[in-house]
């Protein structure tokens, strides 16, 4: 009766050990989910599987599931050269304003590269498309949002159109990855 009553006790030991572990692998599918659906027409480039598909950025922290996108190369070209991986990576249910390859195509290329040059100006620029909360697609009807840079971002639109301060229209919104919502802008968004 000692050995059946002992081994009930290990069992339910091991089932309550299990169910934490179950719930930390589920974790991102479970950011996923409430994160809803991407939006708008520039979803419809993102790959359906691998490397930048929904599902897999779902299951990886922002800077390397951006990293997985093509279209947002030069935007993870300047966050590793500002030194901000780590930071967006371990960063907390934040937000990021993605700015797509063509929207740093709108600078011109003597702006852009004095801009790449100097760290403390792409950190300044690039920190203002960080939002230290997450904001889905209900909060970009008319949104007021502070970035970690220290400035303000509004949002408004209805439907799946929304625009960023005005100008930068969200080509693709409510992207999912394990720590924060992405939505891709089609312009860089520079701080006031």
């Amino acid at each position: 009766m000692n050995i059946s009553h002992t081994r009930r006790r290990a069992a339910a030991a091991v089932a309550a050990l299990a169910l934490p572990l179950s719930l930390v692998a589920v974790a991102p599918q479970a950011w996923a989910a409430n994160a809803g659906e991407p939006f708008g027409p520039g979803c419809a480039a993102l790959p359906k599987q691998g490397p930048g598909s929904p599902s897999v950025m779902a299951g990886q922290p922002v800077a390397t599931a951006a990293a997985g996108n093509p279209a947002l190369s030069t935007l993870v070209s300047a966050v590793k050269q500002a030194g901000l991986v780590d930071t967006l990576n371990n960063a907390k249910d934040i937000t990021l304003f993605a700015p797509t390859n063509e929207a740093f195509a709108k600078i011109p290329k003597a702006d852009l590269d004095k801009v790449l040059a100097d760290e403390a100006a792409l950190t300044k620029i690039l920190t203002y498309h960080v939002v230290g909360s997450t904001v889905d697609k209900p909060d970009l009807a008319d949104g007021s949002f502070e970035t970690l840079e220290g400035g303000t971002l509004t949002t408004s639109g209805t439907g799946d159109s929304y625009k960023v301060n005005g100008t930068a229209a969200i080509v693709c919104g409510d992207v999912a990855t394990s720590n924060a919502t992405v939505h891709v802008v089609d312009t860089v968004l520079m701080p006031k």
